[in-house]
């Protein structure tokens, strides 16, 4: 049986483990064990954009009213119908938060395959590619743990930044940034911040709860953390773009209301605060517009390339890497969990918005 762990799409917290049969390996196809996981808040955001924004379609339940979440992380093949990919290879790509998963592999390469499955074809193409761990150049066996918990999260934050510097920033010279703890988040500020004393900088500001307020700051790479209490002092004469990782209507409306027209775009990125989410209707200055990482990443291999933008990704991440793993003063702390319960407490923590921002949490079976 392949335990899968399922929420209810109506009410996250009502959750539970499912167990299914084994199917028969279709021709050319693959059975992926899933050995190890990230589960952060982005995963927390799949789930509460879930039917907006498609991400139940990856790994359907066969109910309608429950949802496997997605995740990112490393499979290893136990099973293979195609020769292109041997059993034993291991790959990190998106998977369910399942035991294992069958794939149908198109496009092989040396690098990698896509998943050709018929229900994901119609899905963002960067979420249905495997790589090959053994040809990849980025990846490194000794930060398997930080490549699952940030390397997609860190490419939303370089497409959010690249986005930002190719719009001008849309005249602003700053840029707020709601959860401003999260990894997606100051991921996006790190980015921003390495423009510092170019003439595309930006001032960077945080907005956080008073509990993360001194890792916020710890990080060095804001110029200025408020909680978001104090969102009613931000400067209301400097023009500014919101990009929001919150989500949270409330905190959305005090940043519109106190901006007014000095908000040149409102962006809608995340939802940590999943259970504040609301509409963007009827605020002062801009209506807040869905940031969608794969549009940017599209436009940009039309720009430079696949190899282009692989590139550039590939600089700023390990960039990024410096001081996500500085011996004295790590941004991240790892820690890893096994089994059904561990996975269930992380769960239940994160949708509490109660996990230490500093912690990484990998999980496996």
């Amino acid at each position: 049986m392949i335990p899968t762990f399922v929420v209810n799409r109506s009410d996250l917290r009502d959750t539970r483990w499912q167990e299914l049969p084994p199917a028969t390996l279709p021709p050319g196809g693959v059975r992926m064990r899933i050995e190890q996981f990230a589960l952060t808040a982005n995963n927390i955001t799949y789930a509460a954009f879930g039917d907006k924004m498609g991400y139940w379609s990856f790994f359907p339940t066969g109910d309608p009213t429950t949802g496997c979440i997605p995740v990112w992380g490393f499979g290893r093949v136990g099973e293979s119908s195609c020769p292109e990919v041997p059993v034993g290879e291991r790959f990190y790509g998106y998977y369910p938060m399942a035991g294992e998963v069958d794939l149908q592999p198109v496009r092989c390469s040396a690098n990698g395959f896509v998943d050709g499955a018929p229900r994901r074809r119609d899905l963002p193409a960067v979420y249905n590619r495997y790589v090959r761990c053994s040809t990849d150049p980025a990846h490194d066996p000794a930060r398997e743990a930080e490549q699952a918990l940030l390397r997609p999260l860190f490419t939303t934050s370089f497409l959010i930044d690249d986005f930002l510097a190719d719009n001008g920033y849309f005249g602003a010279q700053a840029v707020l940034l709601s959860s401003a703890s999260s990894k997606t988040a100051y991921g996006t500020a790190f980015c921003l911040a390495r423009r510092h004393g170019t003439p595309r900088a930006v001032k960077l500001v945080g907005l956080t709860s008073p509990g993360n307020l001194a890792f916020t700051r710890g990080l060095g790479c804001y110029d200025e953390v408020l909680t978001y209490a104090q969102t009613g002092s931000l400067n209301s004469a400097m023009a500014a773009v919101y990009v929001d990782f919150s989500g949270s209507v409330a905190t959305r409306a005090a940043v519109h209301e106190r901006l007014g027209e000095q908000l040149r775009y409102s962006c809608s990125v995340g939802g940590t605060h999943w259970d504040e989410l609301g509409s963007g209707k009827g605020l002062p200055g801009p209506r807040p517009t869905l940031f969608f990482a794969p549009a940017q990443a599209k436009k940009r291999i039309a720009d430079w390339g696949a190899a282009g933008l692989q590139q550039r990704l590939g600089v700023a991440w390990h960039a990024f890497m410096v001081p996500l793993t500085d011996v004295l003063h790590p941004w991240l702390r790892v820690e890893r969990h096994t089994g059904r319960a561990a996975i269930g407490t992380v769960y239940r923590a994160l949708l509490d918005g109660q996990v230490d921002p500093q912690v990484g949490h990998v999980l496996s079976l």
